[in-house]
């Protein structure tokens, strides 16, 4: 069905458009991907072994919306049944129960990020007329957000979760009964504990605290007493992976002290507080990823670092020689393990590249035998992908910019259309790999660059303090000069110059239409803060922990000076100046980025008469999950950047996604604010 539609949008984008046609028929530039194949369902994603071995769950489709599956481990992928039917929303995340007798799931409603806890049994049949057994709800609370904190071996009917029922900021730690969905609590959390960690015994032994002050303490736990045993600063991050095999020390992430810039791991003793180094980078460029832990012999199987593209510094010699052999049969591509079976004989494996959407093999250490299972994205040719690449250039202070570089395929890297699109966070980074977002633009004929501007995360403790108090300005100089950079290296036509990104992506979007409004000739902003004042006054309760510090790392609204600096860095307070062609997308149900952030920046464009596109969906939050907003976002932006950019567009969109983007595109005349102190 998606290979009909990809080739009847693609007649119709040929039809109406022969210049188009002309350059596909000479061989320029590869054929109009469909939007549906890059962002539509993927075929079969989330594979997980179960813990026996015996099965393979999946999510797939199921009436239009993804849903869980079972099967046989060697049964064909036809011969799958379908466990839910939950047509609101689709499952994203899951995993099975330790015995295997659950399949384990959170929803939220429509994005509010309140998770609900859900189990279905895949031994158990269907109620007569239902084409799926009972999903029951576990938690079955309105308001609350369910954190899932450890799944014990030693009883594997067990959860144990964290509820802020009783107060929205923390989280009680409780244990759940799988069968019965009883409750039960452990331990009432009123000493602002963020984490709480069980040894290899599924005892209760670590738990964080969030101070006040924005430091972090760790704690040993016996009994009602808590004792500190280690604590790292506002500007500073530590922690606990998991314990060692011998049941006393502890695997610590941190970059405490003046002279550690870049994070490692430590093994630390919390009784004595004595520590020994583990792993640095042996490269000495980038903080530690990962330590991956054996579950069965309680050892370190590897410690993962994400350079410019992942590496990896083995620990169990054994795995590691599997692994190459698995990788050998997978040139070119990064490999990462995805699940397996308690024994950790058999592992899922997933294979990709920045032209390769993840492909999944099944990997049997006994036999040696890797086996592929299925493709996410079979319809995507890696022949018509765009490969990705590191670029490096100064920014305006000198500071040193990486950044991922992808070019249309067939055509010369000469004065081309660039979309600029930053990631979100803005405390996190751009990694190698497929990217759905960067082919799709650089199908449509744009240069695509993703900067891990000041403030990205895992470079070191300086260059993400480099970014405080940065916002608008040397953050978003890190965007500029990669513009500059383009533009001098003859890739970028000055005048096809756009930004488009989530977030904070969203807002470095509003940031440069306002704070350089002559360099972007068009700017997509996704859930976009453009009031700093007001993003900060409506933090969800349970990011309590992170508020000192993003008051250190933005500004304090405390403070008279911290408003002024909030101001100045909003890009509402310059939204007269903004000159560039823009689009706003919200969730109306996020809450993070409240849809009033989008209001205010459409309501200040729109009572200066200056044209703004709003796309608002009532059914999304923090980012659309369901694939029709997402689709039909996705059409109107593609139709815009053309527009303005002059790239590429696929003209054509089904029934369904043409109806939803009427529906979700709001006239800027009918929005109203809440109240005037909302935008002050």
């Amino acid at each position: 069905m998606k290979q009909l539609l990809l080739c009847a949008g693609l007649l119709l984008a040929l039809a109406l458009s022969p210049a188009l046609a002309q350059t596909q028929k000479a061989g320029a530039q590869p054929a109009l991907i469909d939007r549906d194949v890059l962002f539509g369902d993927p075929e079969i994603s989330g594979a997980q072994l179960s813990p026996d071995g015996k099965f393979l769950s999946f999510i797939k489709p199921y009436n239009g919306t993804r849903n869980l599956w079972v099967k046989g481990l060697n049964e064909p992928f036809e011969k799958a049944r379908v466990m839910t039917n939950d047509q609101a929303r689709p499952v994203r995340g899951y995993f099975w129960s330790r015995d295997g007798k659950y399949l384990l799931y959170s929803q939220d409603k429509g994005g509010d990020e309140n998770f609900n806890i859900y189990a279905v049994n895949p031994a158990e049949a269907p109620a007569a007329g239902q084409p799926v057994p009972a999903a029951r709800d576990l938690t079955g609370l309105k308001g609350v957000r369910v954190q899932i904190i450890n799944a014990p071996l030693s009883d594997p009917n067990t959860l144990y979760i964290g509820l802020n029922d009783r107060d929205k900021a923390w989280h009680d730690l409780y244990k759940l009964n799988l069968t019965t969905g009883a409750k039960t609590l452990v331990r009432q959390n009123t000493d602002r504990l963020g984490a709480w960690v069980f040894d290899w015994n599924d005892q209760l032994r670590l738990a964080s605290r969030s101070n006040p002050d924005g430091s972090t303490e760790w704690l040993r736990v016996e009994g009602e007493k808590m004792t500190p045993f280690y604590k790292t600063s506002i500007n500073e991050q530590s922690g606990v992976v998991g314990f060692a095999k011998d049941n006393r020390r502890v695997y610590l992430v941190t970059n405490q002290g003046q002279g550690r810039d870049l994070a490692e791991i430590v093994l630390l003793d919390p009784a004595t507080g004595k520590q020994e180094p583990y792993q640095a980078d042996p490269q000495k460029r980038v903080d530690v990823g990962g330590l991956v832990l054996s579950e069965k012999n309680h050892e370190p199987v590897f410690v993962s670092f994400e350079d410019d593209r992942m590496r990896r510094v083995w620990k169990d010699k054994a795995f590691e020689a599997d692994f190459q052999k698995a990788s050998a049969q997978l040139p070119g591509l990064d490999v990462r393990p995805a699940s397996n079976t308690t024994d950790e004989r058999l592992w899922l494996l997933t294979a990709s590249s920045a032209t390769q959407p993840a492909v999944t093999y099944l990997y049997d250490r006994q036999t040696k035998q890797l086996t592929k299972q299925y493709e996410t994205r079979p319809q995507l040719k890696s022949a018509d992908l765009a490969d990705m690449k590191v670029v490096r250039y100064k920014s305006s202070d000198g500071l040193e910019i990486s950044a991922y570089l992808t070019l249309p395929k067939g055509v010369a890297a000469k004065n081309l259309p660039v979309v600029i699109f930053p990631h979100g966070g803005p405390w996190a980074r751009d990694v190698y790999g497929f990217n759905a977002y960067h082919q799709f633009l650089a199908n449509r004929g744009y240069a695509v660059l993703s900067p891990n501007f000041r403030a990205s995360t895992g470079f070191g403790k300086k260059f993400l303090e480099a970014g405080n108090g940065e916002w608008g300005r040397k953050m978003q100089d890190d965007l500029t000069w990669g513009v500059k950079y383009l533009v001098a290296q003859g890739i970028a036509d000055p005048k096809r110059v756009g930004i488009m990104g989530g977030s904070y992506g969203g807002y470095a979007t509003l940031a440069g239409v306002t704070f350089t409004p002559d360099l972007y000739a068009a700017g997509v902003a996704i859930v976009a803060p453009s009031n700093l004042s007001t993003l900060l006054g409506a933090i969800p309760p349970y990011w309590e922990a992170m508020r000192k510090q993003m008051y250190a790392r933005m500004a304090d609204p405390g403070t008279e000076a911290g408003r002024a600096e909030l101001a100045r860095m909003s890009p509402l307070t310059l939204a007269d100046k903004i000159k560039t062609p823009l689009m706003v997308v919200q969730g109306a149900n996020d809450p993070r980025v409240n849809k009033a952030e989008a209001d205010q920046i459409v309501v200040a464009l729109r009572d200066r008469n200056y044209p703004v596109q709003y796309i608002c969906a009532p059914d999304e939050g923090h980012g659309f999950a369901r694939p029709v907003n997402n689709l039909a976002m996705l059409a109107a932006s593609e139709k815009f950047l053309a527009e303005h950019l002059k790239g590429r567009y696929q003209e054509s969109m089904s029934p369904a996604v043409a109806k939803r983007l009427q529906e979700i595109t709001v006239d800027p005349k009918t929005v109203t604010l809440a109240s005037k102190a909302a935008v002050k």
